[in-house]
């Protein structure tokens, strides 16, 4: 579905019958204002507006292709009494386009906003569609610091919830203006993965009445351990004395995705059970296999990914140790007594924070430092001005748990994200679709299952598993995505399908009460590209029948007990 097919019927109850050069200036804009937003001002000096025709966008994987014109449109605000500037960026459909609706996104890793870059996936749905720099420029990372040991709170809690609380807030209003919808229904949206998945959390969490539905995918959540669990795969690299090559690692994780493809019932290069792969595959049965990679160079930033200098060519067999590190981080966290800490990835997910370096003096591979995880230490823990942490010397398994504990009591209330009480949102009707690729390397597909099973086990404690499962289904649903990795298709994986439309899906749920018991799903590449497929509600599993052509969803005790966690390393409770 990579057109905006599911658009049709999503059709707009009000006429609006003025243009968009009428309306896009900066005296409507100006006019359309909010002016009763407690504490806050808006600066009428600093709008733009700027229409746009015939504007299209396609290859995206968190919306369909699709073709638009819209009124860009820039403002800033400030908190009364603080004397600050808060940048504000709204896309907003032409009259004739407008559906009565708006949609707030968020950012990734360290940022509060993508950008414009999500604002096409709200537009083509007629929703006005907001982002903002969170007053502080928009990468938290660059602003926390004021100076070493001062925390920046401002930024701090402007990422954390308000800054998309504030976006939506005046969004709302302002779209109200504009529009001189008076009395009309303004239906109120939220879409963000990784940090903006965690954003998303956020606005549940602390704005339930605000929204009617809210799409959180992958999320950053449990952020004191989420963050540190960058740096895990370090520390195994180093306890156990080897640092594998990159391409000893890949080597691993596609026999793992060879060997557990059958698994789910069809044979597609595709791992839709990794549950199932946890239980029957020995990663030890990988020793002895051939690899090779060619000479390679990488670079990047964020979320451990692309720490990588040059690589040579390289010729060899997965060894033992090398088997060892990848059992030992998919095992996770674990400290010197045993006691669960943290998850870690499931099979078939890349060891992108295992990735070490080739020292070309040596002509051996190193330790290289997770940048997230390191700068998460470094900067936000030990409150210094650094971008990575220069040693892992000394640090242990219990290290990590302490570092874990220590992130998660200092921004509880702020970044943790993980309040397990919704009742507020549930009873003001807002919905949830939550999803995560089950191959994530960079957020453990686990985290999202276990705050599922957190939500609800504190919400209906007294309800059977079965009647508190169709409990949840009223208003939250979680689908796991095959073969996905982190908010992204999978090159390793490349058949399988990605929930392109998840907007789409969410206003049928909200508006037309479409409840969606499976998740429509585009395959955006590979032999089936263009086609949908359906994505199972947790916590039913998929399985395919009949040699490979009947897809079910069905319920497997066995496999549901490898997603259950207890983190005993700790003496409160981990939602």
């Amino acid at each position: 579905m990579r057109r905006a097919a599911m658009m049709a019927g999503l059709t707009a109850t009000t006429a609006h019958a003025a243009s968009l050069a009428d309306v896009c200036t900066t005296a409507n804009v100006k006019a359309a204002l909010p002016t009763s937003v407690y504490g806050l001002s808006m600066i009428p000096s600093s709008v733009t507006a700027s229409p746009v025709y015939n504007a299209s966008t396609s290859g995206q994987v968190f919306f369909p292709d699709a073709t638009y014109d819209y009124c860009g449109v820039t403002f800033n605000y400030t908190h009364n009494g603080r004397g600050d500037t808060v940048k504000l960026q709204y896309w907003l459909p032409a009259p004739e386009s407008f559906e009565n609706r708006f949609l707030a996104t968020g950012g990734m890793a360290y940022m509060i906003s993508g950008g414009s870059s999500y604002l096409p996936g709200g537009v083509m749905y007629g929703a006005v569609a907001g982002t903002t720099d969170g007053g502080f420029g928009g990468e938290l990372d660059t602003a926390f610091l004021l100076a070493n040991g001062t925390i920046n709170y401002e930024a701090l809690y402007s990422m954390g919830y308000h800054g998309i609380g504030e976006l939506t807030i005046i969004g709302k209003e302002f779209t109200k203006n504009f529009y001189s919808m008076g009395d009309e229904r303004l239906y109120t949206y939220y879409q963000g993965c990784s940090e903006g998945g965690r954003e998303g959390w956020s606005q549940v969490q602390k704005y339930p009445g605000v929204y009617d539905g809210v799409i959180p995918g992958a999320p950053a959540i449990r952020y004191g351990q989420q963050q540190a669990n960058h740096l895990y795969s370090n520390v195994v690299e180093k306890t156990l004395g080897y640092y594998p090559p990159p391409c000893e690692l890949e080597k691993i994780v596609n026999a793992t995705i060879d060997a557990c493809d059958s698994l789910d019932g069809k044979v597609d290069g595709v791992v839709a059970r990794t549950d199932l792969c946890q239980l029957h595959f020995n990663i030890n049965s990988t020793i002895g296999l051939p690899y090779h990679c060619a000479a390679s160079s990488s670079s990047g930033i964020g979320l451990g990914f692309g720490k990588r200098g040059t690589d040579p060519a390289i010729n060899g067999t997965v060894s033992a140790k090398g088997a060892a590190v990848a059992a030992e981080i998919l095992r996770g966290l674990h400290d010197s007594k045993g006691r669960r800490a943290y998850i870690s990835y499931q099979p078939t997910a890349s060891f992108s924070d295992a990735e070490t370096s080739y020292n070309s003096e040596t002509g051996e591979y190193e330790l290289s430092i997770a940048s997230t995880g390191g700068e998460w230490v470094a900067k936000f823990l030990e409150l210094r001005d650094a971008d990575n942490l220069s040693t892992l010397d000394n640090v242990t398994y219990d290290t990590l748990r302490d570092w874990m504990e220590l992130g998660w009591k200092r921004y509880e209330d702020v970044m943790q994200t993980t309040w397990p009480d919704l009742t507020e949102f549930e009873k003001a009707g807002g919905k949830i679709i939550t999803f995560h690729g089950e191959s994530d390397q960079s957020i453990p597909t686990g985290s999202s299952v276990h705050f599922y099973n957190s939500v609800r086990n504190i919400m209906y404690p007294d309800m059977s598993y079965n009647a508190s499962v169709a409990a949840m289904g009223d208003w939250y649903r979680l689908f796991l995505v095959p073969g996905a990795s982190h908010c992204a298709t999978n090159d390793v994986q490349a058949n399988g399908p990605f929930p392109q439309t998840n907007l789409a899906v969410m206003i049928n749920w909200v508006e037309k009460g479409i409840v969606p018991h499976t998740l429509n799903a585009t395959h955006l590449a590979g032999e089936w590209e263009g086609q949908n497929a359906q994505l199972c509600s947790w916590p039913l599993r998929p399985l395919w029948t009949e040699n490979g052509t009947k897809f079910n969803c069905v319920y497997d005790q066995a496999s549901l007990d490898t997603w259950d966690y207890t983190f005993d390393a700790y003496k409160v409770p981990l939602y």
